[in-house]
């Protein structure tokens, strides 16, 4: 099958099929005219990575684990390079929300003091810009 009907077959737009072919998670055939022409197994390969994507895995991770994946969701088989990619993965996830949690709590702290002092400004406030200047 050609692009568009893959395509159209897995909902994934001609330039995102592309890329995951740049990538090497996916593989495409050359026809005499030039044309890609793709198998079968590429529709199943295309919801494949779409769910694996969905799950926050980079393209590389997914490389790594596409030789492991089977069915659809997919099942991932214990391969070690998919138990190595993902324990990396989730380390950085684990590592990005600890990071937002503490961004989070150190703006709650912040907006708890600006409330207490809420009777107050300093320096007077009316609302209006700060005069500007000149150089």
């Amino acid at each position: 099958m050609r692009i568009g009907e893959l395509s159209r077959r897995t909902g994934v737009n001609a330039h995102q099929l592309r890329y995951y072919e740049a990538q090497g998670l996916l593989e495409a055939d050359r026809g005499t005219n030039g044309y890609r022409e793709y198998d079968e197994d590429a529709v199943l390969r295309v919801r494949q990575i779409r769910h694996l994507l969905g799950a926050g895995l980079s393209s590389e991770d997914i490389a790594y684990l596409l030789p492991c994946a089977v069915g659809e969701a997919p099942e991932l088989l214990g391969c070690p390079e998919l138990l190595a990619a993902m324990r990396s993965r989730l380390r950085r996830l684990d590592d990005q929300m600890a990071a937002l949690a503490r961004s989070r709590n150190a703006l709650a702290d912040y907006i708890d003091a600006a409330q207490r002092m809420s009777d107050r400004t300093y320096p007077p406030f009316d609302g209006a810009a700060p005069e500007r200047v000149p150089a």
